[in-house]
């Protein structure tokens, strides 16, 4: 199954690296990049929670033209916010946490691929795993399942 990247979540990236934010792609987008890809309704992107990055975020969010309301950069700088746009499939969600790591200890071990020829950061396989662990939604098991047979067999993937 070949993954189609949406051309507006493509752009934000764009925008994102162009404003050298900190983020890190995670939920089934991920999963997919690691085990199998899957129906997912969302592009779920985590945002380190600081001012100087909440700065940067909103710039690309700007520049991306995203519907901001009422959004400042304070709301994107601490823990337990986020901020979502468009409609399923293709919405998009940006978090400021997520359940099981932090985003401190995250950052070093990312891993950087290429979507459609834009460079994405992407949460490492062992911090998603933690991640869907943590979570414990049934979605969640059943990535956590994929992720590790896929591992066991030594199928490709990071």
């Amino acid at each position: 199954m070949t993954v189609r990247w949406s051309p507006d979540f493509l752009d934000l990236l764009t925008a994102l690296n162009v404003a050298d934010a900190r983020y890190m792609l995670v939920g089934g987008h991920a999963v997919g990049l690691f085990g199998r890809p899957r129906a997912t309704k969302d592009f779920d992107l985590w945002i380190e929670a600081s001012p100087e990055n909440a700065r940067r975020v909103m710039q690309a969010l700007r520049e991306f033209g995203a519907p901001l309301g009422d959004l400042v950069d304070a709301d994107l700088s601490v823990g337990g916010n986020g901020f979502r746009m468009g409609t399923p499939p293709f919405r998009i969600e940006l978090l400021t946490d997520i359940s099981g790591v932090s985003f401190a200890d995250a950052w070093p071990r990312r891993e950087t691929h290429d979507l459609d020829g834009t460079r994405c950061h992407v949460i490492s396989r062992e911090d998603l795993l933690a991640n869907k662990r943590a979570a414990g939604r049934p979605q969640d098991l059943a990535d956590v399942d994929i992720l590790e047979r896929q591992r066991g067999q030594g199928l490709p993937g990071k």
